[in-house]
């Protein structure tokens, strides 16, 4: 498949047409609160619809509540075992490289502030880390598991942002005749490459050995997740080789400084330095941030420069003593793997606070979720008020 502007240009103006109508009936209808009162409910496959669901609604869960027929498991299981062995990597690269490349990329960047509160910060972050946790577990397809019902409500979340950023008509929020449809197919597409071929690179960055066959079958998850989240399958990459040529194309066409991306890496350092025990090591967030992404893009993001910009570069062959332990020893994988999820779990539960992220339709766009001019001093991070 070969890619160009002229392609590309033509995936930006298009959005999810059974997403984006079953989000336009719910609001004209009045049942979006309706809606999110009963969905908090359904989490998990195999459950029955709340009763008084609109009917919509229902349709849509029936729609899009199967894996694609092309799905090969073996490969997904493949996946799985790649996450397994790699999680708090996969972790890391998530967190300091994917979405720092999100917010180099300005209108990303103008999406994501005029659409997530900036006062809370770990959301996103937390959202995205159970939503890969939900998608890698074993079940996951199964009944009893969550990741096909909360693909289904982010999905419905990315709709509601472009039925919201459309009737708004404001410049200063969203220009569409400029920037094209809010979370068009270029940029679902394009988030497919952050969390697949830009962890990919962070990994080999960090000097995690990977085969071939563990690479393919990780972007090979991410292909279906993006069928989940309504991918037009005819534009997406099939291959590492294709995804990459994607991926190089997206970025060069729309990565640059912004005043939003820099507010929003600022909020991600502040917020795992307050993850981070104590103050002494504050400074690697920054380090690994620059290390996994480049100067350029760094300074871009205005990523301060610290004391731990070289020592950072030795976590390669740190990384790569423990890889020859495990490699060695049984016991010293299973201790290894052991200890990697528990400190996945440990940064989840962090972000969290210990709850469940939900995933609802915004019935509208909060005027604090914009970006103020000026990057505000560094203060505590304090959680969102529980809901219940």
């Amino acid at each position: 498949m070969t890619y160009t502007p002229a392609s590309l240009d033509a995936l930006r103006t298009q959005g999810d047409e059974l997403a984006d109508a079953t989000v336009t009936t719910l609001f004209e209808r009045g049942e979006v609160a309706k809606f999110n009162t009963l969905m908090r409910y359904f989490s998990t496959v195999g459950q029955e619809l709340p009763d008084g669901l609109p009917d919509v609604a229902r349709e849509y869960l029936h729609a899009t509540s199967r894996a694609p027929d092309w799905v090969d498991w073996s490969e997904m299981e493949k996946a799985r075992l790649f996450f397994t062995d790699n999680n708090v990597h996969i972790s890391t690269a998530l967190s300091f490289a994917s979405m720092p490349a999100c917010y180099v990329l300005p209108h990303v960047a103008k999406l994501l502030s005029a659409t997530h509160s900036l006062k809370y910060p770990s959301k996103r972050m937390a959202e995205t880390g159970q939503f890969t946790v939900y998608l890698m577990r074993p079940d996951a397809f199964e009944a009893g598991s969550r990741f096909i019902p909360a693909a289904q409500k982010v999905r419905l979340l990315h709709a509601s942002i472009r039925h919201h950023l459309a009737r708004e008509d404001r410049e200063d929020r969203w220009d569409t005749g400029t920037l094209g449809t809010p979370i068009c197919q270029e940029d679902m597409i394009g988030g497919q490459m952050m969390f697949s071929i830009q962890v990919l690179d962070a990994l080999h960055r960090l000097g995690i050995h990977m085969s071939n066959e563990g690479a393919d079958a990780y972007y090979y998850a991410w292909r279906v997740v993006g069928a989940f989240l309504g991918v037009d399958q005819a534009h997406v990459p099939q291959t590492l080789q294709e995804a990459r040529a994607f991926s190089d194309l997206y970025m060069t066409r729309h990565m640059g400084p912004s005043e939003e991306g820099a507010h929003l890496t600022r909020q991600l350092i502040d917020l795992y330095e307050e993850v981070v025990p104590g103050t002494l090591f504050d400074p690697v967030v920054s380090a690994l941030i620059r290390y996994l992404i480049g100067d350029t893009c760094a300074d871009w993001l205005q990523v301060p420069r610290t004391s731990w910009d070289t020592l950072v570069k030795a976590a390669p062959a740190l990384l790569g003593v423990l890889e020859t332990l495990e490699d060695r020893s049984p016991l010293a994988a299973w201790a290894l793997d052991r200890l990697g999820y528990l400190t996945s779990v440990l940064e989840l539960s962090s972000l969290t606070r210990g709850r469940v992220m939900h995933y609802a339709i915004p019935e509208q766009l909060k005027a604090d979720y914009g970006v103020s001019t000026a990057v505000p001093p560094k203060a505590r991070w304090t959680p969102p008020p529980a809901t219940v």
